[in-house]
């Protein structure tokens, strides 16, 4: 388990690399100068110029990379242009409700999306089955952003049940928190709920034909324990991929999400670096969210070995 772990460690140094230097080299060849928006449309070109000697962005693009990704390395991600602070501090006072959001999304989606797709695929071929399906057809197909405002316009709006907008820190109360993000949690998880159900359904549909399983049945072994024992593990692989796939995909897709509901989370820092053209934010949180993806996949990858053994001797 060990070789298996260094390995995976490993192979994720060159990802990183090539993650940096792609997100560096689009972030500077986005048109606009920071130093001339900093000092407004008064400013004079000696002043830009200063100004932009002062940030380093006169060096050349290598050697501009080469001091970002030497002082990333160091847990130093710079100093945000227009804030006058660490990125790293930004980013750390926005953190929160992304990952309030993420969470509660995360949950939502799995509590809903496995029973269903174990209940389509022990019924196949009936009303529930599809039923089932068609409401994840639905789920996949409607964006985030639509169903948000939908959300807003129905619970919100109309019903007057919960906030449109808006974020409450959980040292606030947890019922006042969580009621700022039942919505958000609903439109950002909704979607990533119907891709783990359906691929919930065909894991187990694929593993429920195998020989194995009708020897258990006709030795009478409960239906229960046939699905819950020795197909949902056997299945589980896929699932998994899915549910890594989905904890990365939500605190990147907060973005758009934060920015419906207006919570001060890690996707209105970026949409607001974004329009300062703050390099030294926009590049930190990327980069910040690229390994976040990056780990919780290579989470994923190591629950691999401990699901399935053959894995781990595959791969050494």
């Amino acid at each position: 388990m060990r070789s298996y772990f260094i390995n995976r460690l490993l192979s994720l140094i060159p990802v990183l690399f090539i993650v940096s230097v792609v997100i560096f080299m689009i972030i500077h060849l986005t048109p606009g100068d920071p130093a001339a928006m900093l000092l407004g449309e008064e400013a004079t070109e000696q002043q830009i110029q200063d100004l932009r000697e002062e940030l380093g962005l006169d060096l050349p693009i290598i050697a501009q990379y080469g001091h970002w990704i030497l002082n990333a390395l160091q847990g130093d991600l710079g100093t945000s242009y227009f804030m006058k602070q660490p990125v790293i501090d930004a980013i750390l006072s926005h953190l929160a409700p992304t990952v309030s959001v993420a969470i509660i999304a995360a949950f939502i989606s799995l509590i809903i999306s496995i029973p269903i797709g174990i209940l389509a695929a022990t019924r196949r071929g009936t009303n529930t089955d599809r039923t089932v399906m068609g409401i994840s057809l639905l789920g996949m197909s409607v964006p985030s952003f639509l169903l948000g405002l939908f959300l807003i316009l129905l619970f919100g709006v109309k019903l007057q049940w919960l906030p449109v907008a808006g974020y409450q820190p959980l040292s606030a109360g947890f019922v006042e928190h969580i009621k700022y993000l039942i919505l958000p949690s609903i439109a950002l998880g909704s979607m990533h709920a119907a891709l783990i159900a359906r691929m919930t359904r065909s894991s187990l549909l694929e593993v429920l034909n195998m020989n194995y399983i009708k020897t258990a049945r006709s030795k009478g072994v409960s239906e229960y324990l046939v699905v819950m024992r020795h197909t949902l593990r056997n299945s589980f692989l896929p699932i998994l991929t899915v549910i890594g796939q989905t904890l990365g995909a939500l605190i990147a897709g907060a973005v758009v999400t934060e920015t419906i509901f207006n919570i001060p989370g890690i996707g209105q820092l970026i949409i607001n670096s974004v329009e300062r053209r703050d390099y030294a934010v926009i590049q930190g949180v990327v980069l910040f969210v690229t390994c976040t993806y990056v780990f919780i996949n290579l989470i994923i990858d190591l629950l691999y070995g401990v699901v399935d053994p053959r894995v781990r001797l595959n791969k050494k």
